[in-house]
């Protein structure tokens, strides 16, 4: 594959955060309805301004800078002090132990784990089983690397609330097909489903049987609504040496912007992951590192608030979706993301998405970024302003029947 090939299909001019480029061809043609007012919403990402970063975080932030070059240099994996308190707080919420010293790397946020997770796992030609729909940059990163991808499906519409709707037989067989690596989110980024007891347990024993490395992405997994539970994967039998779990303070704390992830696990992939950082970055930034002090350690009380708010504004949202005909969207059991089906509409649903950026200042990730076979989903982070949120998916409900077929 040629480099521009490469980079080509990163594909980012739709990925979050970016503003949708307008080219369609009579694109003009199709914006001539009423504008619709309102505050501009970008549910392609979380609003850190919305909700209360974790108290203390920027006093630790600053007292990083305090002491200068002792953590301004930190070791490639991260300074140690806080490397062993994290293990220690992450062993505690998992349900199993972290080897502060050679099994935890900390990375610039998780995104940067994932990197460098993929790259230390995947080389040209190699077969990765592949969730679909899941988070946007997995695709991308195997691409990138000439990794061979091999589908598995997410039927997180029939199935019910107490299964994620994995396809175990597919996953199976993806293995028996010479996959090496699995990746996967839990809470799944798009749907935030949840994976039952049942299906982590087996995709442990799978992985185990097959010899297979799964890089297990749980950014999501603090932020649980009422009455659901989680199962760590790493907690499940599976062998230490054959999983890598990523995580990290984020939209959860409205502690994005601190650039913060924690991958643990895998000895083995672990001292790739330091020797490709020492390279690409260096280490985690090193004044934000101190943060990492704060995760866990939040002011009673406060976490289980962030929750109720999250799920007031998820069900407020389901409310309004669930009032257009046609629409589908399953209750998110963790995470801030929404995942709706929308109905058919007249016009291609890649132009109702800049449409609606353009006539209702409402922004959403494209569900084609997530599985090819999602085209007609929009996924919304709804770590927003409750008022704001609400009147963002009202104007969504406005333009679905504007363009209804």
């Amino acid at each position: 594959m040629s480099i521009e090939a490469k980079f080509r299909k990163l594909g980012t001019d739709n990925a979050p955060g970016q503003e949708v480029r307008q080219q369609s061809a009579g694109i003009e043609a199709l914006l001539r309805g009423e504008k619709l007012g309102g505050r501009v919403v970008d549910f392609s990402h979380g609003d850190v301004d919305a909700h209360e970063p974790t108290p203390g975080s920027f006093d630790l932030f600053s007292a990083g800078v305090a002491l200068g070059g002792a953590q301004a240099y930190t070791e490639y994996r991260g300074d140690i002090a806080i490397r062993e308190q994290v293990a220690s707080r992450l062993a505690a919420f998992t349900g199993a132990p972290v080897d502060a010293a050679n099994g935890t790397i900390i990375t610039p946020g998780t995104q940067g784990a994932l990197f460098l997770a993929v790259a230390a796992t995947v080389s040209r030609g190699d077969k990765v089983a592949i969730v679909q729909p899941d988070y946007f940059a997995n695709r991308k990163l195997v691409e990138f690397f000439e990794g061979e991808m091999v589908p598995v499906q997410l039927d997180y519409v029939g199935a019910g609330d107490e299964r994620a709707g994995l396809d175990l037989t597919q996953l199976e067989d993806s293995f028996k097909a010479g996959a090496k690596v699995f990746l996967f989110s839990n809470p799944n980024n798009p749907a935030g489903v949840v994976y039952s007891a049942d299906e982590v347990r087996q995709i442990a024993s799978l992985a185990g049987r097959y010899g297979v490395t799964v890089i297990a992405d749980q950014l999501y997994s603090r932020l649980r609504y009422t009455g659901v539970s989680y199962t760590h994967l790493r907690a499940e039998a599976i062998d230490a040496d054959n999983v890598v779990t990523i995580m990290g303070p984020s939209k959860t704390e409205s502690l994005s912007g601190y650039r913060l992830g924690v991958a643990f696990g895998s000895q083995t992939v672990i001292g790739r992951m330091e020797k490709l950082q020492a390279i690409v970055s260096l280490r985690a930034a090193g004044y934000s590192q101190a943060v990492l002090r704060s995760w866990f350690d939040e002011p009673e009380g406060w976490m289980a608030e962030r929750i109720r708010n999250h799920q007031a504004i998820r069900d407020a949202l389901l409310k309004v979706l669930r009032g257009i005909e046609g629409a589908f969207a399953r209750t998110p059991l963790a995470g801030s993301y929404l995942f709706p089906k929308l109905p058919a509409l007249a016009i291609p649903h890649a132009d109702f998405v800049k449409i609606l950026r353009l006539q209702a200042g409402v922004i959403v990730t494209p569900g084609t970024e997530f599985s090819p076979l999602t085209g007609d989903s929009v996924r919304l982070n709804f770590s927003q302003d409750h008022h704001a949120a609400v009147a963002a998916v009202e104007r969504l409900a406005i333009l679905v029947e504007r363009y209804r077929a």
